[in-house]
């Protein structure tokens, strides 16, 4: 579990987290969504131990990071690619982590195999691509077999394969009782990775809740329906709780029920159907609606 209670840092004049407070609650996947200068790095750095907070705390399972006599048993961190000596090979690299907890060998060998570098262990980091140094990365966060994982992009810079097996991975990691907490600015990818968000910009909490949660705020699902009389089927449709609205002479839009009651209603009305299309709120959507506000790089409109 990670804990935040009114965390605050700054930075000389620059407020970068903003007394903000959460639980990253362990057997779920929670993301960790902001916008760029939201504050996110600052807050993870600060849960590893490597950012001291000007007010405010962090714990991980119930301690600050650095009252663990063990810490990368508890924490496994990886907060950006340039973590180890490009000089030193990646089996060299996780020796030496390995070493400071009295670790051994088998272990090292063991997370070199399971992130899929085990063939090039032998090779100077310093010429490793981006996608090899986000997977020594994740060798060195599982080294000491965590309870609580947070990874700060941890899919940045790898190849389709890579980025489906750190999906798989991060969710059998939580099905296990870990925690796991994982900043991404991939939309796409995190509405297939996490049940939990928490969302932050400027430094303060936006959104703290589960994904259909925050999916909700957008509104409701919409479905397209195109048939032939869709005149004559909209009466139909109207209900308690339902809206229907032409978009064209053959088009609708209707919200407040789902497509195959839709169906079942033209079924009955004697109404064909040539197309019924549901349409989610999207991540992205809800990202967006939540953090307008919050930006701090906006970029101007293009010219007409």
């Amino acid at each position: 579990m990670i804990e935040a209670t009114h965390l605050t840092k700054r930075f000389g004049a620059t407020v970068a987290v903003d007394d903000l407070s959460f639980t990253v609650r362990p057997g779920v996947v929670t993301g960790f969504l902001g916008p760029n200068g939201a504050g996110k790095s600052t807050t993870m750095r600060a849960i590893a131990g490597l950012v001291r907070p000007t007010s405010g705390s962090t714990r991980v399972n119930g301690k600050a990071i650095a009252e663990h006599v063990a810490p990368i048993t508890e924490l496994g961190t990886l907060l950006g690619p340039d973590h180890a000596h490009p000089g030193r090979t990646a089996r060299a690299h996780l020796l030496a982590l390995a070493a400071t907890h009295g670790l051994g060998r088998a272990r090292v060998d063991e997370v070199l195999r399971l992130t899929g570098i085990e063939a090039v262990a032998g090779r100077r980091v310093g010429t490793f691509s981006l996608g090899m140094h986000q997977r020594l990365g994740l060798a060195a966060a599982l080294l000491g077999d965590p309870r609580t994982l947070m990874l700060d992009e941890p899919i940045n810079g790898l190849d389709p394969d890579g980025i489906v097996w750190v999906r798989t991975f991060l969710r059998s990691l939580a099905a296990e009782g870990r925690t796991v907490f994982v900043s991404s600015h991939l939309m796409s990818e995190m509405a297939q990775t996490a049940d939990h968000l928490i969302v932050i910009g400027r430094g303060r909490l936006l959104a703290d809740a589960p994904m259909a949660d925050v999916l909700s705020r957008v509104g409701a699902d919409r479905v397209l329906v195109k048939a032939p009389e869709a005149n004559r089927l909209a009466p139909a449709l109207v209900a308690p709780g339902v809206a229907v609205t032409t978009v064209a002479a053959d088009e609708l839009e209707v919200t407040g029920i789902d497509a195959a009651t839709i169906a079942a209603i033209a079924r009955d009305h004697d109404v064909l159907l040539h197309e019924l299309v549901t349409h989610t709120a999207s991540l992205e959507e809800a990202y967006l609606s939540l953090t307008d506000s919050a930006l701090e790089y906006a970029a101007a409109a293009p010219a007409a």
